[in-house]
């Protein structure tokens, strides 16, 4: 029985529901050979008794960066396993193709490192972006130039050198937003890329609204269980070919064990998703209405991410949440808090960081599959006191007000 034969390709148009596709894209075949789960296909290097063949083939790889024809050859440049989520995730965000790495930093890195190649090394990109997102574009690391703007100014800012413009809406971690259509007719040739990570596909599909590139980190809500590191690019086929080819010559690639528990994970995403954007509205409901509270921050698109900032001591905040988990990263089915000014933007200078809205009383939760009761209990005991008041009751004038 082959059970390494190609997932079917990315290209079938996406006539089913986003919950049918998300639990039956990169598994079409498996019925044919007579499998329920996905193989894992763990070989690091394959056998060929043809090496005239094997020679060819990867010239053609090496030239064109399209996946080979017959079986893998070496595990760098494809692997059945992560190919079919490859696959899936191309069908739920809507593009011809898709290309995994080893994490959301390694397919950013590979994004740049491509466009790059191209003579391409200018990028245009707007604030807030998740800190290492930022740190990475601005540190001039892979020898890229980065202008940062506001969308009103994406245009005025594009260059002959420009490559890319990006943008993350949701935000990290303000959860701010941007019209991708309008970002999109701004751009002009220049490929728009959206860092759709918090919203997934599930909430949005950048490239129906004139995006060319999506970027996840796959880390969090496509695993959805805090077991797994990754990362995803969702592009045409023009764009994945050059992405293969780098990440074969960089060897950022995804293990076939995280592209089996990615692909496990995206037959739930539509469910977890929902779930936990449910009991996230709740909570920013409860949140806004709560005098401990100075301000919410919640996305028009819904989704599980909450932010506010508070009154008192955030620190306090972290330290005493018991049901809550103060840890780095998002999108688990349980629910995590941190702050971004000391964690996630840490690494941004503390001027743009401040300036792009990341205050240092901003804190950022990750809300969960727990009942929502239960997660605002411990909410509630874990806020600081409620802000002092003067003789009239009223509060200061010096703090800000809610929403």
């Amino acid at each position: 029985m082959d059970t390494e034969a190609s997932p079917l390709p990315s290209t079938t148009p996406r006539s089913r529901a986003l919950a049918t596709e998300a639990v039956h894209a990169g598994r079409d075949d498996l019925a044919a050979l007579g499998l329920h789960a996905p193989p894992i296909d763990l070989s690091t290097t394959y056998p060929s008794y043809d090496s005239r063949g094997e020679a060819e083939r990867i010239d053609a790889f090496a030239t064109t960066g399209a996946r080979p024809d017959g079986p893998p050859v070496y595990a760098r440049l494809d692997n059945p396993t992560t190919a079919r989520f490859e696959t899936a995730l191309a069908r739920l965000e809507g593009t011809a193709s898709a290309v995994s790495f080893a994490s959301g930093m390694a397919a950013l890195t590979a994004v740049l490192l491509a466009r790059a190649s191209m003579g391409l090394r200018h990028v245009v990109a707007v604030r807030p972006l998740y800190g290492c997102s930022d740190h990475l574009l601005g540190a001039g690391l892979l020898g890229t130039e980065v202008t940062w703007t506001d969308p009103a100014g994406i245009a005025g800012a594009i260059r002959p050198d420009t490559g890319l413009v990006m943008v993350e809406t949701p935000a990290n971690p303000t959860l701010a937003e941007v019209d991708i259509r309008a970002l999109a007719h701004s751009c002009g040739s220049v490929p728009l890329l959206v860092d759709n990570t918090f919203a997934t596909p599930v909430l949005q599909r950048p490239v129906e609204h004139g995006a060319r590139i999506v970027l996840h980190s796959a880390t969090k809500y496509l695993g959805g269980h805090g077991d797994v590191m990754g990362g995803v690019v969702a592009c045409d086929e023009e764009c994945a070919a050059r992405l293969r080819q780098v990440r074969f010559a960089t060897g950022g690639v995804l293990h076939p064990m995280a592209g089996y528990l990615l692909l496990r994970g995206l037959s739930t995403l539509p469910v977890r998703v929902r779930a936990a954007s449910t009991s996230a509205a709740e909570l920013c409901r409860r949140l806004t209405a709560d005098p401990r509270i100075a301000r919410v921050h919640y996305p028009k698109v819904g989704g599980a991410m909450v932010a506010f900032e508070v009154y008192g001591d955030p620190h306090r905040v972290i330290s005493a949440v018991r049901l809550i988990t103060p840890a780095v990263s998002l999108g688990s089915v349980d629910t995590l808090i941190q702050h971004p000014a000391s964690i996630s933007h840490r690494i941004v200078d503390e001027g743009d960081r401040q300036a792009a809205g990341v205050g240092d009383r901003l804190l950022r939760m990750s809300v969960g599959l727990e009942d929502v009761e239960d997660l605002w209990a411990d909410l509630c005991q874990a806020l600081s006191d409620p802000p002092a008041r003067t003789a009239a009751g009223t509060v200061p004038e010096w703090l800000p007000t809610g929403r």
